[in-house]
This record gives C-alpha cells, structure tokens and sequence, in this order.
C-alpha cells in the first residue's frame, strides 16, 4: 500500500466531531472511509484519531498511547446508536506472517509489528466492552478496494 496523506474537507463538516478544517488522512483507505462516513446518512458523527487507549506493548513491556483510526455513531435501523472505534489496517497486517524458512529482518519487522498490533486491538476490544461499543478492523477487504 502506496503512502497517501493529506487534508480531508468534509461536505458535511457539522458531522465531524472535531475540527473540520484539519482532518488529516494518512493512507488512500483511511480518505475513501472518511468520504464513506460523510456521506453516509446512518452515520450521526465520527471523528479521526481522537480516541486514545494505554496499551502495554509485549515487545519492550512498556505502556504506549494507541490512536485508534476512527470513533464513529450510527444510528441502526431499529433507531437505536451504536458506537464503534474503527482501526484501518492491510489484511496482511491482520493475520501472523509466514515464515519464510529463516529470520529474515522483513520477517522480524511483521512479526513485531503483528505482535503490537494484537496488544492495540485487543485494549481496544476492552475499552469498548467497557463502553457496551464495538471495535472493527477495516482492511482493504470491507472497503472493496482489493
């Protein structure tokens, strides 16, 4: 996945919690969700990199600050709200990688970050159970872009 970042300006900038005249995108993915959340009706609110949970990372056993992508409010189709924190990731960032046969340093380098990646999601998954909300990983699956 190529590097996109820049500026997203929302058409409806009332639905964004925060302000509006500096959403930053960091990926060509997390700018096709934010154009997905504005325009969707269902959608009451969302907001970028606003939420942010402790987490103790199992590689050097210290607490680190975890940014999740997205908080997003919906309003169901039995008219209820429902929250959810939103992570965007690659699907190959999702699953553990393959071991190629030796300790490669690209192989160190995606099984450290897989290994971060589960102590983020699974503070997430609490914070929201905590919350009654739910966590979802997007990957370029769910946005229909693979």
């Amino acid at each position: 996945m190529a590097t996109h970042k820049g500026f997203f300006k929302p058409l409806n900038p009332d639905k964004y919690k925060g302000d509006p005249t500096n959403i930053i995108y960091r990926s060509r993915w997390e700018a096709v969700l934010m154009a997905r959340l504005d325009k969707d009706p269902n959608v009451i609110w969302w907001q970028s990199e606003e939420t942010v949970i402790p987490y103790r990372s199992p590689v050097d056993k210290r607490i680190h600050r975890y940014f999740v992508d997205f908080q997003i409010q919906v309003q169901q189709r039995d008219g209820n709200l429902k929250r959810y924190l939103v992570e965007i990731k690659p699907s190959k960032q999702c699953a553990p990688p393959e071991y190629p046969g030796k300790q490669t340093k690209r192989y160190i380098t995606e099984s450290l970050t897989y290994i971060k990646n589960e102590a983020k999601w699974k503070a997430a998954r609490e914070y929201c159970k905590d919350r009654g909300w739910e966590f979802k990983i997007i990957t370029e699956v769910e946005l229909g872009l693979k």
